[in-house]
Order: C-alpha cells, then sequence, then structure tokens
C-alpha cells in the first residue's frame, strides 16, 4: 500500500533551506520518492490552516517513507535545515 510524506514548512531563512532542500532531493531520489506536490499556489478551502508551503511526497510502502525519513542522506539534511525553517510532517497510509 503506497504511503506519503505531507509537510508543511514555514521557511525562515532561504538561504539555508537551499542546502536542506540539496540534500533532501539526495535522499528522495535514493528512496525513491515520487514528488507529487513541492510549493506551489493553493488555496485554503476550510478550517484555520494556513499553511506556507506544502510538500507531498509518494511512497511504495510506509517502510520506504521510514527509510527516506531515517536516512543517513536525509538526516543530514534535516540538520542543515534546524535553523532554516519550521517542519511539520507526516507519515499517512493511503488506500
Amino acid at each position: 500500500m503506497a504511503a506519503y510524506i505531507i509537510a508543511d514548512v514555514t521557511v525562515t531563512d532561504p538561504e539555508q533551506m537551499a542546502k536542506y532542500r540539496e540534500w533532501s532531493t539526495k535522499a528522495m531520489q535514493e528512496h525513491g520518492a515520487e514528488v507529487l506536490v513541492r510549493g506551489g499556489e493553493f488555496d485554503v478551502l476550510e478550517g484555520p490552516w494556513t499553511p506556507s508551503r506544502i510538500v507531498l511526497l509518494k511512497f511504495t510502502d510506509r517502510a520506504a517513507a521510514k527509510a527516506f525519513y531515517n536516512s543517513q542522506t536525509y538526516q543530514h539534511a534535516k540538520s542543515l535545515r534546524e535553523q532554516a525553517g519550521i517542519m511539520r510532517m507526516v507519515v499517512v497510509d493511503g488506500i
């Protein structure tokens, strides 16, 4: 069953976030992530949620999504992002 990582990102340091994106892209490629959404315009249809930037990644299953997240490459990316913004991220099973 496919699994998805959904991230809501608030960028506070664009230059540092660019370094994060470089390494997170490497991790996505290493783990076969299909990038469905990475930024882009959106409209809030209901509720108080006001995201800044949405990312949606598709993986073959939850184990693959967690392998991506726990990988050495992504953990390096994550360390670069620590002072660059606020990340809210979940993994969810598809149907």
